[in-house]
């Protein structure tokens, strides 16, 4: 045990040497809570500015852009009607305009008397692949539908209550944290580890180690102990900006703790298979990024699973980095410990899958 807490010292003190370490289990996190919960927890959203012809000017038109602007989603820029719509879209590179025809009241006023049929429309122009596209045709569609029950006399027979399956305490950055606690430990566990087996390779270092008195086993456990102090208290700094900044209501609970430990073992394991098997540092970070990258925006860190596609669903299911995220959120938020359980049992065995691995295939003397 000595040897191990000797080398636990040794190595964290060259690991917290070199500031891309502390950047990384502290420095970053922190900076990913708050940049995106300034973007997602702000209490008064930006909103969408919406360009608007409104080629009509009459009465109806009036009362359609007031239902608009209460929608409280967009704010109407007027398009003066003289100008070319098409010309003026293209010059100004817009993603959405509207523009109201110029029969739009004569032709309200004469399908509400009865001596015309169909609908009377709307035209939206719009570039369909920008994320703004959507929200504002959907500030359009309330505004006509708020619209037709005014002027019909009528009002909504169905409709929907809304009640949410957690806390009303919790805000976006409850949600967001386990995700950013799940990438810090896989880039500080995986980055790290790929490079330090690969540089200790290819150096010779592990040659010299075969010298001392430490043990194969002894070393690695060594690792897997200084990322899982590391990692923890990331958790905890992380933890208290969260609450201070966005007073978050999830909760740490030993479940989350011991889901950061088979973490730091997992992804210790499977950075130390990739730095016995990779000659040098160079290619050990480059095959470290192919993995870690990927994962990093696959595993429902940032985006909910349920938002991707089928096919990338069933990739994100074979990612090491999904069971840890969705236990941390199981266990932080939900308090399912159930679920939490099965997801850490899941990181633990793919963690001694990768553990045996590296052992087996880890030699002090071949370089």
């Amino acid at each position: 045990m000595k040897r191990i807490l000797a080398d636990v010292v040794s190595f964290g003190k060259q690991y917290m040497r070199n500031i891309a370490g502390p950047f990384f289990a502290f420095a970053f996190p922190i900076l990913l809570i708050l940049v995106f919960g300034a973007i997602f927890t702000t209490d008064d959203p930006a909103k969408i500015t919406l360009p608007v012809q409104d080629l009509d000017e009459g009465e109806y038109s009036d009362a359609y852009l007031r239902n608009l602007s209460l929608t409280g989603i967009v704010d109407i820029e007027y398009i003066p009607a003289e100008v070319n719509i098409a010309e003026y879209i293209k010059d100004e590179s817009l993603g959405i305009a509207l523009v109201i025809p110029e029969t739009f009241t004569h032709d309200l006023t004469e399908a509400l008397s009865g001596n015309a049929t169909g609908q009377v429309l709307l035209v939206v122009y719009g570039d369909e692949t920008r994320s703004t596209y959507g929200i504002a045709v959907g500030a359009i569609h309330s505004a006509a539908e708020i619209m037709n029950y005014d002027l019909m006399g009528a009002y909504p027979l169905v409709s929907f209550e809304p009640r949410s399956v957690v806390s009303e305490a919790f805000n976006y950055m409850d949600f967001f944290l386990p995700g950013v606690v799940g990438i810090v430990v896989m880039t500080n566990s995986l980055f790290s580890m790929t490079s330090v087996c690969a540089e200790y390779r290819n150096r010779g270092y592990f040659k010299l180690l075969a010298t001392t008195k430490i043990a194969k086993w002894e070393w690695l456990v060594s690792k897997f102990i200084f990322f899982t102090l590391l990692l923890t208290g990331s958790l905890l700094v992380t933890y208290a900006v969260g609450i201070a900044v966005f007073n978050m209501e999830s909760s740490l609970t030993l479940v989350s703790f011991v889901l950061i430990a088979a973490g730091a073992f997992l992804f210790v394991s499977m950075g130390m298979l990739l730095g016995v098997v990779i000659r040098d540092p160079e290619s050990g970070a480059a095959a470290a990024n192919a993995i870690g990258f990927p994962m990093m925006f696959l595993s429902g860190a940032f985006f909910p699973l349920e938002s991707m596609p089928e096919y990338l669903q069933l990739i994100a299911k074979v990612l090491p980095l999904t069971y840890l995220n969705e236990g941390l959120r199981d266990t932080m938020v939900y308090s399912n410990n159930e679920s939490a359980l099965v997801n850490l049992a899941v990181v633990v065995v793919l963690g001694l899958v990768f553990f045996v691995l590296a052992s087996r295939l880890m030699s002090w003397k071949e370089k």
